[in-house]
C-alpha cells in the first residue's frame, strides 16, 4: 500500500493560454504508482473550464464535486453540480462533456478515469479526434474524416 498525502500528490499546471483557461492538478494516481486508472484532485478557477467537449470510445470517467459548485455541460443539457454531486461518463457515449465553473470562487472536484491501452477521444465541437494508444510515445490527431490535424487545445 501506498499513502498519498497531499504534500506527495504530482502538481500539473494548466497555463491561462490554454483555451479552457488556467487550473491545478494534484495527480493521486501518479504519485501512488497506478496504471489502471488515473485519479486526481482538479481545481477550476472562476471562469475555467476541465477540457473542451469531449468523449472517450474506452475510457469511463467519474467527476464527484468536492468543493464550489460547477456547471456540468453535457450534450446540450447543463446541470448544477455541487458539494457531493457526481457525474458518470460510459465509454462509448458519444455525448460530449465538460465542466465549466462559472462561479466566483475555484472548484475542487475529484475525477477518476479508467485507462485502456487504446482509446479515441472524440471532440465534437471542433471536428478533432485523439487517437491515443498508450504504446506509443505521444498521442495522433486527426479530423474526423481522418486527416492528420492538430490539437484543438493548441
Amino acid at each position: 500500500m501506498t499513502v498519498v498525502t497531499p504534500d506527495r500528490m504530482i502538481v500539473e499546471e494548466g497555463s491561462a493560454e490554454n483555451p479552457c483557461g488556467p487550473n491545478q492538478t494534484l495527480w493521486i494516481s501518479e504519485a501512488g504508482g497506478l496504471t489502471q486508472f488515473g485519479a486526481f484532485i482538479e481545481i477550476l478557477p472562476a471562469g475555467s473550464r476541465s477540457s473542451i467537449k469531449h468523449w472517450h470510445s474506452a475510457e469511463d470517467e467519474m467527476v464527484f464535486v468536492l468543493e464550489g459548485q460547477i456547471t456540468l455541460v453535457e450534450g446540450d443539457t447543463e446541470t448544477l453540480l455541487k458539494p457531493g454531486y457526481a457525474a458518470t461518463f460510459r465509454a462509448g457515449d458519444p455525448t460530449g462533456h465538460f465542466l465549466e465553473n462559472r462561479g466566483e470562487a475555484a472548484t475542487r472536484c475529484l475525477v477518476v478515469g479508467s485507462r485502456a491501452p487504446v482509446d479515441k477521444i472524440t471532440y465534437p465541437d471542433h471536428d478533432r479526434v485523439c487517437h491515443r494508444d498508450r504504446s506509443l510515445p505521444s498521442d495522433i490527431w486527426t479530423d474526423g474524416a481522418g486527416n492528420p490535424a492538430s490539437s484543438p487545445y493548441g
